[in-house]
């Protein structure tokens, strides 16, 4: 299963009124730090209707991949700016199944 992507989603519960700064904050770190990053494969945001959270599902090559993504010294950077907006939880794992209609 060595090719296998290593999934990490993140989990944003998001300060009343701020969702839209935070996908706009994430949309830019996105394109200026994780699509540079070796290893990054996609990154998807999933905005909640009601405001009040937001997912980032993004898929890696490798667990070391994400680990160093989040030892980059940019992507520190923006982690303040998050936090001011939102709170995060997080995991790391693998697809165990995958349906499409």
């Amino acid at each position: 299963m060595s090719d296998e992507s290593v999934i990490l989603i993140n989990m944003l519960k998001v300060k009343p009124g701020k969702q839209d700064a935070l996908v706009a904050l994430l949309r830019q770190n996105t394109d200026a730090v994780i699509r540079t990053l070796p290893g990054w494969k996609t990154t998807r945001l999933i905005a909640a209707r009601d405001g009040a959270g937001v997912v980032i599902y993004s898929e890696w090559e490798t667990p070391a991949a994400v680990e160093a993504m989040r030892g980059d010294p940019r992507m520190k950077a923006y982690l303040p700016k998050i936090s001011e907006l939102a709170s995060l939880d997080s995991i790391m794992g693998s697809a165990v199944l995958s349906e499409t209609r």
